[in-house]
């Protein structure tokens, strides 16, 4: 080993980030490793208004108010024709400022993050490409960084959806009910909204109801524009073209055509992005010596924003449970997933909301109509308290579509180390 630190986190987006400054902050050696020298372009541009107290948390909240980044004080919803739902404003669940949050670009959000992060003592490496992470017996001890290896008492897998760990160790489960694809794009000149709901995030439904757009207002006069519906009908596309087929999507879409096609000067100003078959989970948040946080752990589909969200708040609580550890020097599977039984309920609370969107005979509309005292539920969830709504929520949804049944996490004892 030529180097020794308290934990070492591998990956600079959010959810490292996070992890590593709350770490660093008491007093412990952290090391995070980052793999592009530069920051670049992701998707996952609108954050839930709960993403405000992990923001407090990391001190950077002054500098997202004074940032470029478009307000957010709601999501819209439109059915397959064409009619918008009454906004669902996130300050109905709680009138704080907590409750207005923020469109970004990915590229200067997860800069900011970072910078944040060797402000608060955290040792950045960009451009610094991990190859394994080390084991001795079934504890983790450190990573192989091809020129050197570096000893950690933690390691924090924050790869995204390379999922490093959870890959070494096959604990990667996808979500058979959430096959998705998702085609997407930045346009200028496209048209926006006005006033309060100038930053609004929109989910348009297409004509069937068998895919939807988001649309997203971002600085600059951009916005982004995304199609999400089954891989297979991506890829029946004749000519198998991703520009030719959201070309037809999109224009096949009242509501997106109306703000794209319609819009005088609107124009695309980046290459058409795909991602294929995106949710899924690993069976596991932590094992001895190591702890999986955002992405590395579990992605869900992106309908209602949750990836920065969810994020943020597994790498704060990661955080939490690796300064536990390290202060009673037990960094046990145990200890390092404490967390992680409230972290999955959470989760497992917005992939119910997902799988009801997807259900053909479910809308928002229909359901408040049945069940009105059930909105401050549902504007809780998209906000991000995902410990707010009650079983009653779910029970009530259960009378008019399918639910999944809750997964839970692995016992540590069944994983053991590298297969």
């Amino acid at each position: 080993m030529t180097d020794s630190v308290d934990v070492v986190v591998i990956g600079g987006g959010p959810g490292g980030a996070a992890a590593a400054t709350l770490v660093a902050q008491k007093g412990h050696r952290v090391l995070l490793l980052e793999r592009a020298p530069e920051p670049r372009f992701k998707i996952g541009e609108s954050l839930m208004p709960a993403t405000w107290w992990t923001l407090e948390r990391l001190g950077v909240l002054e500098k997202l108010k004074a940032s470029p980044f478009v307000r957010k004080h709601s999501v819209q919803f439109f059915g397959k024709s064409g009619k918008p739902s009454a906004p669902f404003y996130f300050q109905e669940a709680d009138p704080h400022e907590s409750s207005v949050t923020w469109q970004v670009l990915r590229s200067e959000f997860d800069a900011l993050l970072l910078d944040n992060a060797q402000e608060h003592g955290v040792e950045v490496r960009r451009g610094a490409a991990v190859k394994d992470v080390l084991f001795e017996g079934d504890r983790a001890v450190g990573v192989d960084c091809g020129d050197a290896q570096i000893a950690a008492r933690v390691v924090v897998d924050a790869t995204g959806q390379s999922a490093l760990l959870a890959r070494k160790l096959g604990l990667l489960q996808r979500d058979p009910g959430l096959r998705k694809a998702s085609v997407f794009t930045h346009f200028k000149g496209a048209l926006r909204d006005t006033g309060i709901d100038e930053g609004a995030t929109l989910v348009i439904h297409t004509a069937d109801a068998s895919a939807w757009f988001w649309y997203i207002p971002l600085p600059d006069d951009r916005v982004s524009v995304g199609w999400v519906g089954a891989p297979e009908v991506l890829a029946g596309h004749p000519g198998g073209d991703p520009q030719a087929f959201f070309d037809q999507q999109a224009a096949a879409c009242g509501e997106i055509r109306r703000r794209l096609l319609d819009a005088r000067g609107a124009r695309q100003v980046l290459p058409i992005q795909v991602l294929r078959d995106f949710s899924y989970r690993s069976s596991q948040i932590a094992g001895d010596g190591w702890v999986l946080v955002g992405d590395a752990f579990g992605f869900l589909d992106p309908i209602y924003s949750s990836g920065v969200f969810l994020a943020l708040q597994s790498g704060a609580l990661a955080a939490d449970s690796i300064n536990a550890a390290l202060a009673t020097d037990d960094p046990s599977a145990e200890r390092l997933g404490a967390h992680g039984p409230g972290f999955v309920a959470g989760m497992e609370a917005m992939r119910k909301l997902v799988y009801a969107f997807y259900e053909p005979e479910f809308s928002f509309a229909k359901f408040l109509a049945r069940h009105p005292g059930h909105r401050g539920d549902i504007t809780h969830l998209l906000v991000g308290n995902l410990s707010r709504p009650s079983d009653r929520l779910f029970a009530a949804m259960g009378e008019m579509v399918r639910l999944p049944d809750d997964a839970r996490l692995a016992e540590p004892a069944a994983i053991g180390g590298p297969r």
